[in-house]
C-alpha cells in the first residue's frame, strides 16, 4: 500500500507583550492546511519595560523558555519551518538585540521585530479571515499588552492601518500604583485621558469612513465578553456592548486584585491588567460612536498563516476567495473530497435551483442559494471517515468544523442539507431538526431534494449530464429534462428514486425526460 504524500509543517509564534503564541499547520499537497495544535503561554514579556525602556532579566528568561519550549513541541509534530514574529514589548525595547540573540541561542530562530503597522495587517489578516464581512466596511480593534492596533477594511483589503502605543500592560504600569489595592478613580480618569489623546489622528480618519462593523480581538477583549455573558442575562455570546462595558469597568476596578480575580468569567492571570484593558475598548468605543463590538478568537498569528499561504504558489487566488468560500474549500480539500464531482454536483444543484427560480417552484433567494451551494461542495466529507452512512458522518464533520464567517444557523442548515441528500428525507418535527425553526425545516425539505437530485445525476462520477431544466409546469405536475451524453442508465435509474422526495418537497408529480446527445 502507497503511502499518501504528506505536506510540510510550519509553525507560527507570535512573541507578544503579554503572552507566547503558537499555531502549528500542515500544509497538505492538495492546497488545504491542517491546524495541528494552538497553544499559548503567559510571559508578561513587557512586564514593568515601560517605565524604563527596558525588558527585565526575569521576563527575557521566561520569553526564551516558552519559546524553546513551543519549539520542541513543533518539531515534535514534524515541523521544519518556522515563521517568529516580536511586537510591541520587544520592538520598544533598548536591549531588544539581547533577546533576539537568546532566542536564536536556544532555538535557531530568527525572531523578527515588527513595527505597528506590519502587527495591524496581520491582525487584519488573521481576524478578516475568520468572519463573513463582504465589501462592508469593518474596524479591527486588537487591545495588546504593549500596544492597540487599528485597521479599517473589507473582507478582501484594508484602507487604513493605526498602531497606537496604548495596552493593557502599559497603562497598568503607568498609572496604577498600588496593584494588590482598588484602583481609584484618578487612576481611570488618566487613563481615560492618555487613550483619548493618542486616538486624536486615528479618531479623524476613522469617522470620516462609514463603518458598518466592529470586531475587538485579544486576550483582552475575550475576557471581558466572557465576564459580561456571566454577568448579564441579556448579553448575546459574542458581542460586547458599550453600555455595557462603561458599567463593568468601575465595578472592576473597585474591586482589590484578590477580589478581582474571583469574579466570575475571569481569567486571573489577566485580573491585574484587565481594567486597564476594559479602559482602552471603553474609550476607544466612545471616541469611535461604536455601540457594540464583536468579539474575535482570531489573532495575529492567523494573520501569520494567512500571509504565509498568500505567498505559496499552491494557493494561487485563495485570499481573493471569501471568508465562507475559502473555509468550505480547505474542509472539503482536508477531508480528501473527490473535488471534481463535488464541484460538478454542486453545478447541477445550483442548475437546478436557478431553473426552479424562474419556473416558480420556490420562493427562496441568495442566501438560500447560497448554503446549498456550501452544502452541495461538502456533501460527501464523512466519506473521509467511511462510506458507509457517510452522510450522516458529514453533518458531524461540517457541525463540528468551525467554519469560518458562518453563523451557527448557517452551518447547522448546511450541515443538514448535506446530511439528507440520500437516504431518508427530513421530516418536519423530526427530533434531530428542533434546532431549526419552521421556516428553515422547510428550506432545508426543499434544498436537500435538489442535492438528492444533483448527487443522483453524477451517481457514476463520469460528468455525463451536460444540462438540466425545469420546463411545462402545471398545477400538479413539472417537466425536468436532462441533456446528457453517453449512456447515463444509472443516473436515469437514480432520478426514479428521487421522484417521491420531489413531491414531498414540492406539491407536484416528476415527469423526468432524457435528450441524449452524442458523447
Amino acid at each position: 500500500m502507497v503511502e499518501p504524500e504528506k505536506g510540510k509543517v510550519v509553525a507560527f509564534l507570535d512573541v507578544g507583550t503579554n503572552s507566547v503564541r503558537l499555531l502549528v499547520v500542515r500544509i497538505n499537497p492538495n492546497r488545504s492546511y491542517t491546524v495541528i495544535s494552538e497553544q499559548k503561554e503567559m510571559v508578561r514579556l513587557g512586564e514593568q519595560e515601560f517605565s524604563d525602556g527596558l525588558l527585565l532579566e526575569s521576563a527575557m528568561e521566561r520569553a526564551v523558555r516558552v519559546t524553546k519550549n513551543f519549539c520542541d513541541l513543533s518539531k515534535t509534530y514534524g515541523a521544519t519551518e518556522f515563521v517568529a514574529m516580536a511586537t510591541s514589548a520587544t520592538r520598544e525595547a533598548s536591549n531588544r538585540s539581547e533577546l533576539v540573540e537568546r532566542v536564536k541561542e536556544a532555538t535557531g530562530l530568527e525572531l523578527q521585530i515588527i513595527s505597528g503597522m506590519e502587527e495591524a495587517r496581520l491582525i487584519y489578516l488573521g481576524v478578516s479571515s475568520g468572519h463573513h464581512i463582504g465589501r462592508k466596511t469593518a474596524l479591527f480593534l486588537d487591545i495588546g499588552g504593549g500596544s492597540t492596533e487599528l485597521a479599517l477594511g473589507d473582507q478582501n483589503e484594508y484602507s487604513y492601518l493605526e498602531s497606537l502605543k496604548v495596552g493593557a500592560i502599559r497603562l497598568t504600569t503607568m498609572f496604577v500604583k498600588k496593584p494588590e489595592a482598588p484602583i481609584p478613580d484618578d487612576a481611570l480618569v488618566k487613563m481615560r485621558k492618555y487613550v483619548k489623546s493618542s486616538l486624536v489622528r486615528a479618531k479623524k480618519e476613522i469617522v470620516q469612513s462609514k463603518v458598518s462593523l466592529a470586531f475587538g480581538s485579544s486576550g483582552t477583549v475575550v475576557n471581558l465578553g466572557e465576564i459580561l455573558l456571566r454577568q448579564d442575562s441579556s448579553s448575546r455570546p459574542g458581542v460586547i456592548r458599550y453600555s455595557q462595558l462603561r458599567k463593568l469597568t468601575p465595578q472592576l476596578a473597585s474591586l482589590d486584585l484578590a477580589a478581582r480575580r474571583k469574579v466570575p468569567g475571569m481569567n486571573p492571570e489577566r485580573a491585574d491588567i484587565i481594567v486597564a484593558g476594559a479602559m482602552v475598548l471603553e474609550t476607544v468605543m466612545d471616541e469611535l460612536k461604536l455601540n457594540e463590538i464583536a468579539v474575535s478568537q482570531r489573532s495575529m498569528r492567523d494573520g501569520m498563516l494567512q500571509d504565509y499561504l498568500g505567498g505559496l504558489e499552491e494557493f494561487p487566488g485563495f485570499r481573493e476567495l471569501s471568508v465562507r468560500e475559502r473555509s468550505v474549500i480547505q474542509l472539503g480539500r482536508a477531508c480528501s473530497i473527490d473535488e471534481e464531482h463535488a464541484r460538478r454536483v454542486t453545478s447541477i444543484a445550483l442548475e437546478l435551483f436557478d431553473s426552479a427560480t424562474k419556473k416558480g417552484l420556490h420562493t427562496l433567494g441568495k442566501k438560500e442559494r447560497e448554503m446549498l451551494n456550501h452544502a452541495a461542495f461538502l456533501h460527501d466529507v464523512g466519506d473521509f471517515i467511511s462510506f458507509n452512512d457517510h452522510h450522516l458522518h458529514s453533518h458531524y464533520i461540517i457541525c463540528h468544523a468551525e467554519l469560518l464567517g458562518f453563523s451557527n444557523r448557517e452551518v447547522l442548515l448546511i450541515a443538514n442539507i448535506a446530511k439528507y441528500h440520500r437516504k431518508r428525507t427530513p421530516k418536519m418535527r423530526a427530533a434531530d431538526l428542533r434546532e431549526l425553526d419552521e421556516k428553515d425545516q422547510q428550506v432545508l425539505i426543499r434544498l436537500s431534494t435538489l442535492l438528492r437530485m444533483a448527487e443522483s445525476l453524477d451517481r457514476s462520477h463520469s460528468n455525463l449530464v451536460q444540462n438540466v431544466r425545469f420546463s411545462k409546469v402545471t398545477k400538479r405536475s413539472v417537466k425536468l429534462i436532462i441533456t446528457a451524453s453517453g449512456d447515463p442508465q444509472l443516473e436515469m435509474w437514480r432520478m426514479e428514486e428521487d421522484r417521491k422526495a420531489f413531491k414531498k418537497a414540492y406539491g407536484k408529480d416528476l415527469m423526468v425526460v432524457l435528450n441524449n446527445i452524442e458523447g
